[in-house]
């Protein structure tokens, strides 16, 4: 049921203390239905007197704002003290503590048209003990309300220097530092464009990590600071990270192209002081410190910058001006005409006249493009030529390769055409049967058993040679190594057959002939063997030797094109 209207409230006729917010969440006294309507629509049957609604004030404020923007405490408890009287009487126990505190809550969490608390009014100007009073009965949502501005109490106390009241805010929930106000805005930002260096020093004690936190313009809190030419605060924030110096916007404006367009030279030297190489650094449009400082007509300040060596008073803008032509361009004033003649004493001269030595420099890089160009194109010639030169050292290698391969095959088949004719004539000679005369005696064991050796090895030559497809050199270096191996056991085999047949041949009265054709095959044949083993082991150990070389020459040399190891023409020792 709705509660009846009352008369309109003039001038005249005392007001009665209110406790009815904007969101009609209203306590309500009312004669006519001698009951008690609260914001949960419980009737309490309890004679009252008649209390009305009042909404006051020029942003629909209640008495408890009104009360916190004069900053009086005492009006705040006697609010809380009459929600008490209210409803004493009414319930009793735990429904009594619950409806009062749900009453409590509505009323001290409610906000007027600019979507402020009460507890935002009063942390706005100042007052501890109105924050005091209402900080226990605001609900954590409450406190992170945020006005039209985007600011919650925490960033209005912060913003407005109200040291204490952040701090006692900060105790009573320490996650307010972690909120975000209008931008990405933080409350050191807030502290920090506002110059409030004891609130700054209060707020990194309880969050190092603020300091990393920008606003979503890039901007943190040492580029507001410096703008603003807040000393102390620049002072602070430096000490706590020396690096900050370097942060850019983004604009890639850094703190220092920031406190330039203040006023403070101080702020200025702070800042080069924390690093002073930043002094050239530009931003997106290519202005320097010293561009922004002479379109800003800072005097003091353009003199500090030109008196570091770091900086180049001719540095050009994007579109190719000077700080002498940003001050050519402005108006004629007394601060123009000292820093035109402060620039000019340290060098300063138009982008006009820097052309001609740019003119020249661009001509002596185009010269020294054209030729490394030239030397690079002679060098792909160079490069061309020698892989050609490599192409036909490998042709001639591999027609050396195909001979030999080819001689051992016309060898390796005399030696099978040999050992095979050996069986079918052999020493000694045969009966009518076939069979050998000499069959029992050891002489013609060697000699049964060295030519079938000399037969096959032979033989297995001539098959690799007519099957094997070759390919590249080095796989035909490998075969031929091997198939000279054989080459070697099928001589050994055949001398050894030939030794043999000797003795049988010669018989026992001419021995003496067998063992010296023995002897001359063993010098003959050791001696080779002997002198190719030596040459063989030389030629490794000198191989390895220009591999170290070359791997220690290959960092300095590393510009080749191709190797000269797949080139070179080595002998083949194969034993």
């Amino acid at each position: 049921m709705d509660p009846p209207i009352s008369e309109p409230v003039t001038p005249t006729t005392p007001r009665h203390n209110l406790f009815l917010s904007t969101s009609c969440k209203a306590l309500l006294l009312s004669n006519s239905n001698k009951s008690l309507l609260s914001y949960s629509s419980k009737r309490l049957d309890t004679p009252r007197k008649k209390y009305v609604k009042q909404v006051i004030g020029r942003h629909n404020d209640t008495e408890l704002h009104l009360a916190a923007r004069r900053g009086d405490a005492a009006s705040v408890r006697q609010i809380l003290a009459e929600i008490d009287s209210y409803m004493t009487g009414t319930l009793a126990g735990a429904e009594f503590d619950a409806e009062v505190a749900d009453i409590r809550s509505a009323i001290f969490n409610e906000v007027n048209q600019l979507g402020e608390t009460a507890l935002f009014t009063a942390a706005d100007k100042g007052y501890l003990d109105v924050v005091k009073e209402l900080l226990p009965y605001t609900t954590n949502e409450a406190l992170s309300f945020k006005n039209r501005s985007g600011f919650d109490p925490l960033h209005i106390a912060a913003s407005q220097g109200h040291h204490d009241i952040v701090q006692v805010l900060l105790e009573h929930e320490g996650g307010l530092i972690k909120t975000f106000g209008q931008s990405n805005t933080t409350p050191l930002i807030s502290a920090a464009t506002r110059g409030h260096a004891d609130i700054v020093e209060l707020l990194l004690s309880r969050d190092p990590t603020q300091l990393e936190i920008a606003r979503s313009n890039g901007k943190n809190a040492l580029h507001l600071a410096a703008r603003q030419g807040h000393v102390d605060v620049v002072k602070i924030l430096l000490r706590k990270d020396p690096q900050l110096a370097r942060r850019i916007d983004k604009k890639q404006q850094t703190p220092l192209h920031m406190a330039v367009k203040g006023v403070s030279c101080q702020v200025v030297k702070l800042i080069l002081a924390a690093d002073t190489a930043i002094v050239m650094l530009p931003d997106k449009f290519g202005n320097t410190a010293l561009h922004v400082a002479t379109r800003k007509k800072r005097v003091e300040i353009v003199n500090e910058l030109l008196l570091l060596p770091d900086t180049n008073v001719n540095a050009l803008r994007r579109d190719h001006k000077t700080a002498l032509d940003l001050a050519e361009g402005l108006p004629i004033s007394e601060e123009i005409l000292e820093i035109k003649e402060c620039l000019i004493r340290f060098g300063a001269v138009k982008a006009n006249d820097l052309n001609q030595p740019r003119d020249e420099l661009r001509k002596t890089m185009t010269q020294i493009k054209k030729d490394v160009y030239f030397q690079l194109e002679q060098t792909r010639k160079t490069n061309r030529n020698v892989s050609g030169i490599a192409k036909e050292l490998r042709k001639f290698h591999r027609a050396g390769i195909n001979n030999a391969t080819n001689s051992v095959t016309v060898v390796a088949v005399l030696f099978a055409t040999v050992a095979f004719t050996a069986l079918f004539t052999v020493p000694g000679g045969d009966y009518d049967s076939g069979r050998a005369v000499e069959v029992h005696s050891v002489s013609f064991k060697a000699f049964f058993i060295s030519n079938a050796f000399a037969l096959f090895t032979s033989l297995a030559v001539v098959v690799v040679q007519i099957t094997l497809v070759r390919g590249e050199i080095e796989d035909e270096r490998r075969v031929v190594e091997v198939i000279n191996k054989m080459m070697w056991l099928a001589s050994v085999c055949t001398s050894v057959s030939f030794i043999a047949a000797s003795y049988i041949v010669v018989g026992r009265g001419s021995q003496w002939a067998a063992i010296l054709v023995t002897v001359v095959a063993g010098i003959v044949m050791g001696g080779l063997l002997g002198t190719m083993t030596y040459y063989v082991v030389k030629s490794k150990r000198f191989r390895k030797v220009r591999k170290k070389e070359k791997i220690s020459r290959s960092g300095t040399q590393s510009w080749h094109l191709w190797d000269s190891d797949d080139s070179e023409v080595n002998p083949i020792y194969a034993i």
